[in-house]
This record gives C-alpha cells, structure tokens and sequence, in this order.
C-alpha cells in the first residue's frame, strides 16, 4: 500500500499502442511521473489498415485532448448498410450514438493516423519515452516494484501497468494463466481508395465468406475487410495475401469491384484470426495491473476493441488520481467496474460470430448489437 500524492508517484507504462498512450496522457495531466516502454523501434507507427472508433471511444479520446484532430483525421457516419453479396442495399440502420449525442455514432480512420496522433500527444505531455526495449524482469516488494529491461538499465516504480497486448508478457510473468483463444474465424484486411459513394460501413452477410465489409477512414480512403473460417496460416504463404483476399472479394458487387482493384499488393493485407479472452478474478497481482488487450479481447464483430481499451485507461486513470491510496483494494475496484462491462461485450462478440459459425439464419443480430451498444452509452 502506498500513500498516493500523484506528483510523488512514478508509473512504468509497458506497451505503447491505444491504451498504453491513453493511460500516460491520462496520468501526466495529473502530474504522476510516466515513464512508458515499447518493443518496437517505430512505436507501431505504420501498422495497420483502418479503424472503426465507435461513440463510446471517441468519448475517451476527446478526454484525452485529441479529438479535434481525430475529427480532422478520419470519416465520421452515422449509419450501417447491411447489403446483398450483389450489393443491393437490403436496409440502413442509424448507429447508436454511444459517446452521446455531441458526437458521431461512429468515425473510421487509419490506424496509423491514430496512432500518431497519441504518439505526438505523449510526446509533448512530458512523460519519458523508450522504445525498442523490454521489461525483463519485474521483483516486487512492499515499497515498490523493481524493473530490470532489456538494455540492462533498472528503475523502481510505485505501479507498473502493463498495456503489452494481446501476447502480453507481463501478463504470463505474473503467473496468470488465460490465453487468447480462436473463435473460428479469420479476418483479411487492406486499406484501400475510398469510392465516392461509400459513406458508411456496409456489410454483406453470406456468398463465400461469412461478411464483407467496409469503413470510410477519410476522405479519400477506407478499409476493406472478409471474414472467412479461419485457416492453418502456414497453408498460405504470405506472397499470395492478395490473391487470396482478391479470390474470396471478387464474389461480391455494389462499390467491391472497385474496391478489389487495389488489393494487388500482398504486402499490404493482413491476416489475422479472431480471438477471444477475458482474465477472472483481477488484473492485477501486487503492483501491476493489466489494461486493454493484456486483460481481455474480443472478435471485433462490434468494432469494440480499442474502445474498451481506452475506457480501461481512462477509468483506471480515474481511481489512481482520485485515491490517496494506491491498494488491492483500488485495483481490485478497477477490475470488478470494469469485468461489469467487458464482458457482456465479450460475449456479444463472440455470439455473432458463432452464430455465423453455426448457420443460424434467424439469429437476432440487430437485437443484441442494440442491447450491448445502448448499455455503452453509459459512462464506464
């Protein structure tokens, strides 16, 4: 336990994507000591195609102090068009607007413009930056934890939060056990020019893949995603990720043969399948909690993944700013708020997904998306 005046507290943040930066720029505002780490070299500056940002994850962005430029950055909307694979427009549906009223329902934009817009916002909130290093090594005690990193250089630290991913090594070094496990189903991705007439996502259920759809992420460009059964990844060599996204794209009409023209370079589609996770009983052992994907992911058939992401950092920001005390009880505090909302959301997920999976052909698709998204409307 560790009475906690935040401008005398030091923070190790392991893992610098959405949650990772949100939390720092969090805690910086209020004057804790943030010292953030990432593995990669380039801060994930470039990775990835598009994001979908629901209402909910722009309510913590404008928080954070970036949501003028998210809102110069990507495309917002407030609908979805569910369509034929011929592309006929079969319905529209308004979005929930789940950030509030005074924002979009939903804004799609490039991955890496998100993430060097949080990138440039860390930067300039004061807090100390290290990239292309590790924690190696975590030894707590009743004062504090010691870290060691890969460069062999050593600090203490109050807290640590590791906001590490999906793969997170924090996670199993603190003895937890839970692993992402597969749903069944594998997504392709590529960014692509956007067609003038593309203004919201539209989704395409059946032909021969279980969804093809697609998200305006700026003026000019959007991402282009199929869902199929997964499938053993060493069976496609990695030179043939366009053909094969290409094959299973051509089957559907409306703006995708525009749309497939440019999935040409194999480099530039990602393959990845879905997972789902959630760690019971607490996220943290000591004094390091788990945040964002370390703690819980989920397929991202309600585009929630970053946003929970970020509310984690924002609500965890919330209690260690608000507590003199930094306790089990606190972080116990945390997970037991959080879990509340996560995991509906988890299991919404996955739902649609099986639902697929199973062939279920009146399943209540829009029923449950419209419980879980009205349930996000209030505050976490």
């Amino acid at each position: 336990m560790i009475e906690a005046r935040n401008e005398d507290c030091r923070v190790l943040v392991i893992g610098g994507g959405a949650a990772g930066n949100a939390v720092t720029l969090l805690l910086r505002r209020a004057g804790v000591e943030v010292h953030l780490i990432e593995a990669r070299d380039d801060w994930n500056a470039t990775a990835g195609s598009g994001i979908t940002l629901q209402g909910n994850a722009l309510r913590v962005l404008r928080e954070l102090g970036v949501w003028e430029q998210i809102e110069a950055s990507g495309y917002g909307f407030g609908s979805v068009g569910i369509t034929a694979p011929d592309g006929t427009v079969l319905h529209v549906q308004d979005d929930i607007r789940s950030g509030g009223d005074d924002l979009p329902a939903t804004v799609g934009m490039q991955r890496p413009q998100l993430q060097r817009i949080l990138i440039e916002a860390v930067r300039t909130s004061g807090a100390s930056v290290r990239l292309g290093v590790t924690a190696e090594l975590l030894e707590q005690d009743a004062d504090g934890v010691r870290v060691r990193l890969s460069d062999g250089s050593e600090g203490r630290y109050d807290l640590v939060i590791a906001a590490d991913g999906l793969g997170s090594t924090t996670r199993a070094a603190l003895g937890i056990t839970a692993k992402p496990e597969p749903t069944g189903m594998a997504i392709w991705r590529i960014a692509a020019p956007r067609p003038a007439g593309v203004t919201r996502t539209d989704l395409a259920y059946g032909g021969p893949a279980y969804i093809a759809g697609y998200c305006p992420t700026s003026d000019n460009t959007l991402y282009a995603y199929v869902v199929e059964a997964n499938r053993d990844r060493a069976s496609i060599p990695p030179e043939s990720y366009a053909d094969e996204m290409r094959r299973l794209a051509s089957a559907y009409g409306g703006f995708w043969p525009e749309i497939t023209e440019h999935i040409t370079d194999p480099a530039q589609v990602n393959y990845t399948w879905f997972d789902r996770m959630l760690v019971e009983g607490s996220w943290h052992r000591g004094r390091v909690v788990l945040i964002g994907d370390a703690a819980h992911c989920c397929p991202p058939t309600l585009a929630q993944g970053a946003a929970l992401s970020l509310e984690d950092a924002w609500v965890l920001a919330q209690l260690l700013t608000g507590s003199d005390t930094w306790d089990d009880a606190l972080l116990q505090a945390y997970y037991e708020r959080r879990v509340a909302r996560v995991r509906p959301v988890v299991e919404a997920s996955v739902q649609i997904g099986q639902w697929q999976l199973d062939g279920v052909r009146d399943a209540d698709v829009p029923g449950l998306m419209g419980r879980t998204m009205t349930m996000l409307r209030e505050l976490p």
